[in-house]
């Protein structure tokens, strides 16, 4: 049996035996379990070892080009397949999980003790505005990661003032979202045109459909939210929103 302290001895030199300590206490609330799934094994894989993940959502066979699920876990619940993968991880790490939706009912019930929220739920309401107001009501950090297919977006809320729901109501929050990533990363000088060209066409499709999103895409998140997680639990500053963390491999 390996020693516990073997677990992270290839993260030294970057991560100090406290930081180590201080992030394995650090408990990480996830609302959604689809990015989510990919945030939470590279968070756990890092050294986060509390974590709970809550989505009612079943897996489906179109989340498999970017979600942390295997063909097996079709039909089954996202959020308890996913508890179970990061157990084997590490069966030592304290992981809960609820095979529900979160609602203006059952927020404060599951959110009460949380270090550090990441909220990767669908905008298919007001659920994730109502999750971040009861974050900034009892001191949480909220992550809002984002996959821009060959890219990652990460932002963060933490003050009032730095609400997403200044961007507009929750119908069609995604693509809004995406004017702003645009808008802002051109004001930068990043190039745009397949972002823009992508979000373009969304716009025109008669039929709503899903975003389009790759694998890419998703890893990318996960290492720009494990490093935004680690510079909150270690007292680091970090950008909160309007600006924002990004990485591209274009």
């Amino acid at each position: 049996m390996k020693r516990a302290e073997d677990r992270y001895s290839r993260n030294r030199l970057f991560v100090t035996p406290e930081e180590q300590l201080r992030i394995a206490q650090c408990k990480l609330f996830f609302g959604g379990s689809g990015l989510g799934s990919v945030i939470a094994e590279c968070a756990l894989r890092f050294g986060f070892e509390n974590i709970f993940i809550i989505d009612g959502d079943n897996v489906e066979l179109s989340n498999l080009n970017r979600q942390n699920y295997l063909y097996e876990d079709i039909e089954c619940s996202k959020s308890e397949n996913l508890y179970n993968r990061l157990k084997r991880i590490n069966p030592k790490a304290n992981i809960g999980y609820a095979t529900e939706f979160l609602d203006g009912n059952n927020i404060g019930k599951y959110l009460e003790g949380t270090s550090i929220a990441i909220n990767a739920l669908d905008f298919a309401s007001d659920v994730p505005f109502l999750f971040d107001e009861y974050c900034l009501e009892n001191g949480v950090s909220v992550l809002h990661p984002y996959n821009l297919s060959y890219a990652g977006f990460v932002t963060v809320v933490d003050r009032r003032d730095t609400l997403l729901s200044q961007l507009g109501g929750w119908n069609d929050f995604e693509l809004r979202m995406g004017d702003f990533i645009i808008s802002n990363l051109e004001k930068k000088g990043e190039e745009t045109y397949w972002l823009s060209n992508v979000v373009e066409a969304l716009k025109d499709e008669k039929k709503k459909m899903p975003l389009p999103q790759l694998s890419v895409g998703s890893w990318i998140t996960a290492g720009l939210c494990t490093k935004v997680l680690f510079n909150i639990a270690t007292g680091r500053d970090v950008e909160i929103f309007p600006n924002f963390y990004y990485l591209s491999v274009l």
